[in-house]
């Protein structure tokens, strides 16, 4: 049994051993280079950071696996179905910019349930974290969702687009919630966007095309903050093709704009 407030403590450290790498590196040359398309990048930092991460995980759970963003899947034989999900650098393109969004995120799930979660965000020196059943919190203080109640009061919502030409799709819903006039934010990094909606800076966020990396903590966070992540189906999803995280009343008219099949007027 793995105790969950000693993970936590394992998480938060990885995560910000993680972010103190990004800072060391910040603004000096990097060896960028492109993955699936000219804009999906990878630096050095990435693979620096996730291997401290590893290397903090495996001090203290040395048979626990460990799905990584850079390396895939690794570590132990995942005793107890234990799997940290772990995004060492969550915003490559904003950080490889100069651009003071993104973080590290570090979820451990037992036996397919996501139970602990950490995101660091270094730039702003912010660390969301969460257990299951245990609360969210923001730098050790408790943290709530928004109480906006429709999108049009207005709410503040965010999205990101896949990398290559996978957003399509995208722009459809995008033009459909801004004719209604409501604001919509793409700040690139999805660990931070559903921190947002957990700390009520956001009212909603989705997008299309997250794995699951860039979900696995920020996910648990929302939930615990009181807030509610499905697929676009509303199923407990958080890992399916599209994700929708909102406070809670936003979510079905959310979840309804975001299904309609017509165009937009």
């Amino acid at each position: 049994m793995t105790d969950l407030q000693e993970a936590l403590r394992v998480a938060v450290h990885a995560a910000q051993a993680a972010g103190t790498i990004h800072l060391a590196h910040l603004g000096r040359a990097l060896n960028i280079r492109s993955k699936s398309s000219f804009n999906d990048l990878v630096t050095e930092v990435d693979a620096l950071a996730e291997a401290a991460i590893r290397g903090v995980i495996a001090a203290t759970y040395p048979d626990h696996s460990v799905l990584g963003e850079e390396e895939g899947l690794g570590g132990g034989a995942g005793v107890g179905a234990a799997c940290w999900i772990v995004d060492p650098l969550d915003g490559t393109v904003n950080y490889a910019h100069g651009y003071p969004v993104f973080c590290a995120s570090v979820g451990l799930e037992l036996d397919g349930e996501r139970v602990v979660g950490a995101v660091f965000d270094p730039s702003r020196g912010e660390l969301f974290t969460a257990t299951r059943g245990g609360g969210a919190f923001l730098n050790g203080e408790a943290i709530g969702v928004s109480a906006t109640p429709t999108l049009t009061t207005p709410a503040l919502v965010a999205t990101g687009f896949p990398y290559g030409t996978g957003g399509e799709r995208n722009f459809a819903l995008v033009e459909r919630l801004l004719r209604l006039g409501v604001p919509i934010r793409r700040p690139g990094a999805a660990a931070l966007d559903l921190c947002n909606v957990a700390c009520g800076r956001m009212d909603a966020f989705w997008e299309l095309g997250l794995k699951p990396w860039d979900s696995a903590a920020g996910s648990l966070i929302v939930e615990e903050a009181g807030g509610q992540v499905t697929d676009a189906a509303g199923r407990p999803d958080v890992y399916g093709e599209m994700i929708v995280a909102t406070n809670g009343p936003l979510h079905p008219e959310l979840l309804a704009l975001l299904r309609r099949e017509e165009p937009c007027p």
